[in-house]
């Protein structure tokens, strides 16, 4: 396995592309976030040509697959941060030229934009960031109900001397510490990245699996059918989400948490639930995936970074 490529940290007036590779998001909240990242002292760069949205996609899949990649291959631009996601990363992917993209950048979205996170780390190794939309996330701002965790987003995106910890404000499903590289993401983008060519690969992981809306049912199904496809298999720890607007159908009282345990706990390694990451309406964590991590299954439980996950 090749060893994972660290992009160069943010520093004051890095450049930050901003690219909306899925679904639209309201003109009001991307300048929200866009205002809030240049007062971070950051020089954020918009395409100004996008096309007007098609059907649930930001534009049309041409323009936004080219967006993407000149975005992702762009010498001046360090960062690459998503508007929304909703739907349509996953078709951008074949259309993808790696041959070109020979520096890595900060790649930083969540949810429908797992799919891009799992295609940058199988064909390339990138290191990439689960943290904050700019229009889901950034756009509330630091601290803020629907905002950002400053402090792990700044952890992420700027030590390069050494590693740091992040305190995951969940509860212990399963007890016990494990090492691992951090992977994951929205659980129904790992899923169906199986049988593709840029199957995620989960052993020696720390696995994080988050998501919104599901039954009950539906995510056991999910689970499921991802141990039934060997994707827990060597998987040393698993972080989970807090899987908000969840609850269970009329006349039955098995939870999300239910599930897990039902699914997971007979995996018998450490589990924390309901970490701020993803979808949830505290603010949101930035989880580098790629480095080297350890996971502490106790009380609210904890992630040391082992390691920076950019580099000077």
């Amino acid at each position: 396995m090749h060893r994972p490529l660290k992009p160069p940290a943010l520093v004051p007036g890095s450049a930050i592309a901003v690219v909306a590779p899925a679904s639209f998001a309201k003109a009001e909240r991307i300048q929200r976030g866009v205002d809030n990242l240049t007062h971070m002292d950051y020089r954020v760069v918009e395409n100004a040509a996008r096309p007007e949205p098609e059907g649930y996609f930001s534009a049309p899949l041409k323009a936004r697959q080219t967006e993407l990649q000149k975005a992702l291959t762009r010498p001046d631009v360090r960062g690459v941060f998503c508007t929304r996601g909703g739907y349509g990363s996953a078709e951008l992917l074949e259309g993808l030229k790696t041959s070109r993209m020979k520096r890595p950048k900060i790649f930083c979205a969540f949810s429908d934009l797992t799919s891009v996170h799992i295609f940058l780390w199988e064909k390339l190794r990138w290191v990439t960031f689960y943290g904050p939309l700019v229009a889901g996330g950034f756009d509330a701002g630091a601290n803020a109900t629907g905002g950002y965790d400053p402090d792990s987003f700044l952890c992420s995106m700027t030590a390069t001397n050494t590693g740091w910890s992040t305190p995951l404000r969940g509860e212990t499903l399963a007890r016990g510490t494990a090492t691992g590289t951090l992977l994951g993401g929205c659980v129904t983008l790992l899923e169906t990245s199986i049988g593709a060519p840029w199957e995620l690969d989960t052993r020696g992981s720390i696995l994080l699996l988050e998501d919104r809306g599901l039954k009950p049912y539906q995510l056991d199904r999910m689970l499921l059918h991802l141990k039934q496809a060997g994707k827990f298999k060597g998987v040393r720890g698993i972080v989970l989400g807090e899987f908000p607007e969840s609850e269970p159908p009329e006349g039955s009282t098995m939870t999300i948490a239910d599930v897990c345990k039902r699914i997971l706990g007979p995996l018998r390694i450490p589990i924390v639930y309901g970490a701020p990451v993803g979808h949830t309406l505290r603010p949101m964590l930035t989880l580098p995936l790629g480095v080297r991590a350890r996971l502490h299954a106790a009380g609210e439980g904890r992630l040391d970074f082992l390691e920076p996950a950019v580099r000077a």
